[in-house]
């Protein structure tokens, strides 16, 4: 494989002395790109963007186009691709988001879900992974990403996305012994995918548990964190001579820092409820934090964005083990300027802080 020309991404999340702060947005390949759009139109709809793997590569690509100081490219594709793969029927009603053919209700019904074959079930997120990895030819490293199992199964016993989660929380208080086979079943099956995406090519991996923040504490721990701990055991650590780093990111989860901490990760992904600083001396030097601007503040002048930038930035204070990013994805309404004067301002407000 082509050597890396840029790593300060990899570097950071394993703690290790940067030039300057590395910078991503978590769904920097999306609808607030012209060239995404026109892509996504030529393509015919979303799904047909994600399994096709030139497509998938081709959106990849076009953010890192755009802006030059993009320290990491993220695999294009959906949380959803394992529950699809499980025969869930994936399909998307415009305006409404992701949905379901089939629901997951009974024990039965979880009893007999497969746990899908990376290779064959997944092989187009394989070759997608291969042939951006390829695409890239060492430009930046490359993100692999599942959603946690915890986020998984409330789309699946949902049905779709949810406000109040009432049938995935009353099957976890009911029948608890259901959950915890579907939430197994789902590690399973995390751990078999991003080990495919490492070994097509993904130089560090991020597991999104974006609905674990609306657990209780001790059902959090039970019931998602628990299952992400699994997961991480199970990863490949070390891939083509140097270290796989795992980021692990619970949307609301600033109460439990220290838990998440402690469970096997690299690093952990804030969103922008809590103060970077703060979660610094809270987790110590245990993990690197990758985060944590709201990403509606790209909805402000270039000049509030830059002030913003360098609040984050100050907050968090001198040393590596920072990723830059914004607490949850960019929004599609976002004007593309104003993405890239967040990204010129972490680099050039970051270099003071790594001396």
């Amino acid at each position: 494989m082509t050597a890396l020309k840029n790593d300060r991404f990899l570097r950071a999340l394993l703690k290790q002395p940067v030039d300057v702060t590395p910078v991503w947005m978590m769904r920097q390949a999306g609808r607030y790109l012209p060239e995404y759009r026109a892509s996504r139109a030529h393509a015919g709809d979303f799904m047909s963007l994600c399994m096709n793997p030139e497509f998938a590569c081709e959106v990849t690509m076009q953010p890192l186009d755009r802006y030059p100081q993009l320290d990491a490219a993220i695999l294009f594709s959906d949380i959803l691709t394992i529950p699809d793969a499980m025969g869930q029927g994936l399909y998307f009603e415009t305006g409404e988001g992701p949905r379901f053919k089939k629901v997951v209700s009974t024990l039965a019904d979880i009893e007999a879900l497969p746990i899908p074959d990376p290779h064959k079930d997944l092989g187009y997120v394989m070759d997608a992974v291969s042939t951006i990895r390829r695409e890239l030819n060492g430009r930046v490293p490359l993100i692999g990403f599942s959603g946690s199992p915890w986020t998984l199964a409330t789309y699946m016993v949902e049905g779709g996305s949810s406000k109040d989660f009432r049938k995935t929380k009353a099957m976890l208080y009911d029948n608890p012994q259901a959950m915890h086979l579907l939430l197994d079943k789902l590690a399973q099956s995390v751990t078999s995918y991003l080990n495919g995406q490492i070994m097509a090519g993904a130089q560090a991996v991020q597991i999104f548990d974006t609905w674990g923040g609306n657990l209780s504490a001790a059902a959090y721990q039970e019931f998602s964190l628990a299952y992400m701990r699994k997961i991480v055991s199970g990863l490949i650590r070390e891939h083509e001579g140097r270290k796989v780093p795992v980021i692990m990111f619970t949307k609301g989860g600033g109460l439990w820092l220290e838990s998440i901490a402690d469970a096997g990760a690299d690093a952990l992904g804030l969103d922008w409820t809590c103060d970077i600083g703060d979660a610094r001396r809270r987790v110590g030097d245990k993990v690197a934090l990758q985060g944590n601007m709201d990403p509606t503040v790209l909805y402000a002048k270039p000049e509030a964005i830059r002030t913003e930038v360098g609040r984050i930035l100050a907050s968090y204070g001198k040393g590596s083990g920072h990723v830059f990013n914004l607490g949850h994805g960019i929004t599609p309404e976002v004007n593309p300027e104003h993405a890239g004067a967040f990204l010129r301002a972490v680099h050039e407000l970051s270099a003071q802080y790594h001396e």
